[in-house]
């Protein structure tokens, strides 16, 4: 605080200089919230990762593709209805931030090079071999008599 308040006068003058700050600051955000759309706008502009240099290392919510959006929901959903289902509220709710933090590290790219690499190991164990088709030769007539 820079103003030093030493006696009354000191004191009104500061409250409402005060009031004045605070009526300020209600006309502004009762303009931000006056319409729909600028409500829908602020409540996007939360979620998003704004003007972010490192938009690649934190994507907002709708930076991500769409199975980053659905491991967003399925992730810890699954976590809780199945590894986690007896334990506690603070248990599940540390699965839910962990995993809403992990959801941005997947991606459609690295989903797809985990499901090569799987699909991969799995074609080594049940590949067929070529089977072997032996096609003759049709049969052709000789140009002169039987040979004898």
């Amino acid at each position: 605080m820079d103003f030093q308040i030493k006696s009354i006068d000191d004191l009104r003058e500061e409250i409402l200089r005060i009031r004045v700050i605070e009526n300020q600051q209600s006309t502004a955000l009762a303009s931000r919230f006056s319409s729909p759309s600028a409500i829908f706008s602020s409540v996007v502009s939360l979620l998003n990762s704004g003007n972010r240099n490192d938009v690649d290392k934190h994507p907002g919510i709708f930076n991500q593709d769409f199975l980053g959006l659905l491991s967003r929901i399925v992730l810890p959903v699954t976590l809780n209805r199945t590894l986690f289902k007896k334990s506690n509220f603070l248990v599940k709710t540390l699965v839910g931030l962990v995993s809403q933090k992990a959801s941005s590290y997947i991606s459609e790219d690295s989903f797809s090079g985990i499901w090569g690499s799987v699909k991969g190991a799995f074609e080594k164990f049940t590949k067929k071999k070529p089977a072997y088709n032996y096609k003759p030769e049709p049969y052709k007539k000789p140009i002169s008599g039987p040979v004898v």
